[in-house]
């Protein structure tokens, strides 16, 4: 029972809308506006990088915190496979909140570098640096993230020097991140994709 509240925790944790109760907060519903997405980047975009880092910062916590607090508080190990569980968890409530009757939410880069930060914080710091250094450089969150996404499994993998559970985990959070961001990378592909801070090279594009 203890276990299945747990996982229950988990799935809520990520489910907090944070971006949309920034933007109530604020008098307007971001599902409206800009993109439509309920992440740090729509935030930043329409509220200020202040609010934007606010955002990321609580969506980064909705991912670490089930990861290294809710497996102990039920004698669960943290890491393999318990940790894991509860971060997809929070991940997907991420992506689809139960508060907001599954839709909306963002799409799950900074609940998963919380969750990757907590079960394995080296690997996690790289692709966050990588992250950084991307879009310091082009202005895409969006290709930040996909890059980020990439390193994270690699600098795993160095790490380990073997396939471990965690690092197929990492390839099939990677995955999901390029899918979540699938119209982002057509839009890059077009040169349609809006820079941070900018507009888009091209009619169209509302990132991340």
């Amino acid at each position: 029972m203890a276990i299945a509240f747990a996982l229950i925790g988990a799935l809520l944790m990520g489910s907090i809308p944070t971006a949309y109760l920034v933007g109530r907060a604020n008098g307007i519903d971001l599902r409206t506006v800009g993109s439509g997405n309920l992440g740090a980047t729509n935030v930043t975009r329409t509220l200020g990088w202040k609010w934007g880092l606010v955002v990321y910062v609580v969506d980064l916590l909705k991912g670490f915190g089930p990861v290294m607090w809710l497996p102990s508080l039920v004698g669960l190990a943290r890491g393999w496979p318990w940790g894991v569980i509860m971060g997809v968890l929070a991940i997907l409530g991420h992506v689809r909140p139960v508060f907001l009757m599954g839709k909306g939410g963002g799409k799950g880069v900074a609940t998963a570098s919380g969750v990757f930060l907590a079960l394995t914080p080296i690997p996690a710091t790289c692709a966050l640096i990588a992250f950084v250094l991307v879009v310091s450089v082009t202005k895409y969150v969006s290709l930040g993230s996909l890059v980020g996404a990439v390193v994270l499994p690699i600098a795993l993998l160095i790490q380990t020097r073997s396939l471990t559970p965690l690092v197929f985990v990492s390839l099939a959070i990677a995955a999901f991140v390029f899918w979540t961001h699938r119209e982002n990378i057509g839009r890059l592909r077009r040169g349609q994709e809006r820079r941070l801070g900018g507009t888009a090279s091209a009619t169209g594009g509302a990132s991340s």
